[in-house]
């Protein structure tokens, strides 16, 4: 059985924070399990955007740099490296705070830039991973706790997503994205084809709503632990509150026999209904409905079953970055609006992820309105 270690921290507090951390190693068997002196340990954070800590986009640069301060102490080498969806990565470690915790944590950022080809098992025979990731000797995830607009969570899991490395992102979500269940897959299998040794959720703050960049902040005072990134998922989506049948990731993996998708045989070391979210987390609005419907109803029906972006006039500043990073180039600028193709576009929800405005609404078609009046 998967042990998946639990710990409540009300706050990010260096004290505090130091406290309930080495707690939540400590049935796991403490940090020094997974370091050895002399290695070189790589922390995988989740850093989206250029936010700062308050916003919940991104780890908290608190638990960031005692994390850092824990592996030096066992004495690794400590190197903290990313793929951010917006901005570069030098920017965004600046405006998260990430960077100023790691240095004065004597650990060395690294941004994701070389890749090199690895083997995979399942649909995608060969993925393309940063080679830091990759060489490093340990990896050790940090994921932040969020809703996720395409997903449904973004976790232990999505968040290993950061390791594919600028552009290539775009070209994974053109040749996966269409099927929410392909994308599923190939999340597992990028996860699995470096297993990380530990994973360790920042809950204290999580985020909910139209996540992973535009959601709201809330509070769930919760430190996760564990080895296996899908029993970390689930875990986290039942303590958020989120079917079990809105999470694409946990249903593929349940489809591939991977352990960790069944609760009941999940080891944990707190009782989780003094944890749960009450009430639970709200959910993205860009949701779909499809889910199990044939799949001749789903292309008759998918403009009005799924919902489309769209810009708001009064936010958005025609900048471009959707454009760019649109997988499909559904979406097109001219003078003075934005469209977006209904046909070509895969929802995604990239536009939404990186507006640097919060600018692309959800529009809905009139079937997927009255339905939402129905429930």
């Amino acid at each position: 059985m998967d042990l998946i270690s639990l710990q409540g921290c009300g706050g990010y507090g260096e004290n505090l924070l130091r406290e309930r951390l080495v707690a939540l190693l400590q049935p796991l068997g403490g940090i020094e399990r997974f370091v050895r002196p002399g290695q070189r340990v790589l922390l995988k954070p989740n850093l989206l955007a250029g936010k700062p800590p308050e916003a919940a986009v991104t780890t908290h640069p608190a638990l960031v740099k005692l994390v850092t301060e824990l592996v030096r102490g066992a004495g690794a080498e400590v190197m903290v490296g990313d793929s951010p969806g917006i901005g570069s990565f030098e920017r965004v470690a600046e405006k998260s705070g990430i960077r100023k915790a790691v240095e004065s944590a004597g650990g060395q950022l690294i941004p994701f830039g070389e890749t090199r080809s690895v083997g995979s098992f399942g649909t995608f025979r060969q993925l393309e991973l940063a080679t830091a990731y990759l060489d490093a000797d340990v990896i050790i995830n940090l994921p932040k706790l969020k809703t996720h607009e395409m997903m449904t969570l973004t976790c232990a899991v999505k968040n290993l997503y950061g390791t594919v490395v600028g552009a290539a992102k775009a070209g994974l979500h053109l040749t996966a994205g269409h099927s929410k269940e392909l994308f599923a897959g190939l999340l597992l299998e990028i996860a699995f084809a470096r297993p990380v040794a530990l994973t360790i959720v920042d809950g204290i703050v999580a985020m909910e709503g139209d996540g992973p960049n535009s959601g709201i902040p809330r509070q769930l005072g919760l430190l996760l632990a564990g080895e296996n990134p899908v029993a970390v998922d689930t875990v986290a989506a039942y303590l958020a509150g989120i079917p079990a049948d809105l999470l694409p990731v946990e249903r593929e993996a349940r489809r591939r026999g991977l352990p960790g998708t069944e609760l009941d045989r999940i080891e944990l070391t707190a009782d989780l209904a003094d944890m749960v979210a009450v009430p639970p987390f709200i959910l993205p609005e860009g949701l779909d409905v499809q889910f199990g419907l044939p799949g001749f109803l789903k292309k008759l029906l998918r403009n009005q079953l799924t919902p489309l972006p769209g810009a708001e006039k009064g936010s958005c500043t025609l900048c471009g970055v959707c454009r760019d990073a649109c997988p499909p180039a559904a979406i097109t600028l001219t003078k003075n609006a934005l469209k977006v193709d209904s046909g070509r576009c895969i929802r995604c929800w990239c536009c939404r992820e990186l507006c640097p405005r919060h600018a692309m609404a959800i529009r809905k078609g009139v079937l997927l309105q009255l339905l939402e009046r129905l429930r």
